[in-house]
């Protein structure tokens, strides 16, 4: 054990990992998506199911289907929110954050935030490589919960 406490392996032999992703901001989202799945497929992780939705907010809803179903190790949840000139933003943004993280709480199954809360589209491009982070956390944080469990 490191001086920060155990960690979960980043080898995701053995693991499946559910995918959610919102279509509005969608060319984003694929961006997201993409270096999700190399990443998992890279770090030996199966992807499925990947389950499309129309948008940020309907995220948490699929991901506790996908935990109840008791199928998978981790689900990441992949969404882009551009402020607007409403509050929208703000509303939509927060709604996603906090469900995904019932969904984890609830569960027991991890749940990974990989939704950009962003500015400008430009800001959300500058991050779309963040899918690839998302998929490791997803890996290591179902490690480190199987290993707590045993």
């Amino acid at each position: 054990m490191g001086r920060k406490g155990r960690r979960g392996s980043l080898d995701g032999k053995g693991l499946t990992v559910g995918l959610v992703a919102a279509r509005y901001n969608e060319e984003i989202v694929d961006l997201l998506l993409e270096g999700a799945l190399a990443a998992l497929e890279e770090l030996g992780a199966r992807a499925e199911p990947v389950l499309s939705v129309p948008g940020s907010f309907e995220l948490p809803v699929a991901a506790q289907a996908l935990a109840d179903a008791g199928d998978v190790d981790a689900i990441i949840c992949l969404g882009c929110v551009i402020k607007g000139e409403t509050a929208h933003f703000e509303h939509v943004a927060e709604a996603a954050a906090r469900g995904i993280l019932d969904v984890s709480l609830e569960s027991g199954v991890p749940c990974v935030f990989a939704v950009l809360t962003t500015y400008t589209e430009e800001q959300a491009r500058a991050r779309s490589d963040k899918g690839r982070e998302a998929a490791e956390t997803a890996v290591e944080m179902a490690n480190l919960l199987r290993s707590v469990r045993k």
